[in-house]
């Protein structure tokens, strides 16, 4: 028998780092409800997910469902002139999913009995055997365990580590879909087997497909262009949408103002590479996220861990932040195995390798911003560029 039969673990935070987590502990004997704050099932505003092995790991050795049904690869890495050439392509293999493919097949693994919408936690205790966490309905729920994965606005960071704040990198990512049947020939030739960066100084964009809504066979292009936007002013009236509502992390589809829409799509004409601005341009509904970095000094206190956002959110750079997320889960899911039902000695194991792993994860995306955003020195073909949670291509 488990030494986790009977045990209770609720996941606050029902996305992909929190469903990751959930499946994990229940494959232990747990008994796990997951929460998430938001009413409707999640959305991830078809933005798209580069695979790394700590993302895909559940579907590679614990579920029925092939993880090639979720995804589109690409052969090469390549970067385009601003006349549509080639000056630099690596041969290296990767594969994407869009963000509501990977969620809902983590979802159809974890059932909807256990998994409750619209339950915002707002406050936790503990004693030596106990959690209790509240939540703005009036709901608590008791666990053995507590686990935050409730992303880079985390409630839990904010009790942990009360100091952890986020901090604006100086820049925001332009963000958006276009079916790739939309797109001309000789873009959907050029772009088609690639993730492809068009450099410009003070910025960059990186373009890949991903699965549409009816799958792989459906694709979408999709791209994260970085721009600066100054502290300040400027970035407080950017981030004012439509409706007259202050964002803090993202501006959503459909709500960014008109006017810095047709600025980006204008911009983008005239700086990028051909092929990736008539991605851009053809995009229906871009939408805006907030570019910050933020650490929390500590991940587990008596029985509560934080993982994946919640415990850092780094830069998008290097592809890893679903993938540390996944890395949060396992190898807690390995300490808790090591514990032999003591969970409190297993958080306090995890914790350290998991803090180190954050830290040369931010170090690493902030020197990349850095080169791209402000020193102008993103090289094509620099192998210090290449994704990797663990470094540079791994």
């Amino acid at each position: 028998m488990s030494a986790y039969a009977g045990a209770r673990a609720a996941v606050i935070g029902g996305s992909i780092g929190g469903l990751t987590t959930a499946l994990l502990l229940r494959d232990l004997g747990f008994e796990v409800d997951v929460y998430e704050r938001t009413p409707t099932p999640l959305d991830g505003r078809g933005g798209g997910i580069v695979l790394q092995p700590d993302t895909v790991r559940w579907f590679a050795e614990r579920s029925t469902q092939n993880p090639e049904a979720l995804s589109t690869p690409t052969e090469y890495v390549q970067y385009l002139d601003r006349g549509n050439g080639v000056v630099h392509r690596d041969r290296r293999r990767w594969t994407y999913t869009s963000w509501g493919t990977f969620y809902r097949a983590l979802l159809a693994d974890f059932g909807g009995e256990h998994y409750h919408l619209g339950q915002f936690a707002c406050g936790v205790a503990q004693d030596e055997d106990r959690v209790t966490v509240r939540f703005v309905s009036g709901h608590r729920a008791e666990a053995d365990l507590v686990v935050f994965a409730d992303g880079i606005t985390s409630i839990g960071r904010s009790l942990l580590d009360p100091g952890a704040q986020l901090e604006y990198s100086g820049y925001v990512g332009w963000r958006g879909t276009v079916p790739e049947h939309e797109l001309t020939p000789a873009t959907r030739e050029l772009l088609g087997n690639a993730i492809s960066y068009s450099v410009v100084p003070h910025s960059h964009i990186t373009v890949y497909p991903i699965p549409g809504e009816t799958g792989p066979s459906e694709r979408l292009m999709n791209y994260v262009w970085y721009r600066n936007v100054p502290a300040g002013g400027e970035l407080a009236e950017m981030l004012i949408d439509k409706r007259g509502f202050t964002g803090t992390v993202s501006i959503h589809p459909g709500q960014v103002q008109d006017r810095y829409v047709d600025e980006m799509r204008d911009t983008a004409a005239e700086l990028l590479a051909p092929a990736a601005a008539e991605v851009v341009t053809r995009t229906a509904q871009p939408y805006i996220q907030v570019v910050s970095d933020v650490r929390a000094s500590r991940m587990a206190q008596g029985r509560i861990a934080l993982i994946g956002d919640a415990a850092a959110a780094a830069r998008p750079h290097a592809a890893a932040g679903t993938a540390k997320a996944a890395a949060d889960a396992w190898a807690l899911a390995g300490a808790l195995t090591d514990a032999d039902g003591d969970v409190p000695a297993a958080l306090r194991k995890w914790e350290p390798a998991q803090l180190e792993l954050s830290a040369r994860l931010l170090d690493r995306v902030k020197a990349m911003g850095e080169r791209s955003q402000f020193h102008n020195t993103w090289t094509p073909g620099d192998p210090d560029l290449r994704f990797g949670l663990y470094g540079p291509g791994h």
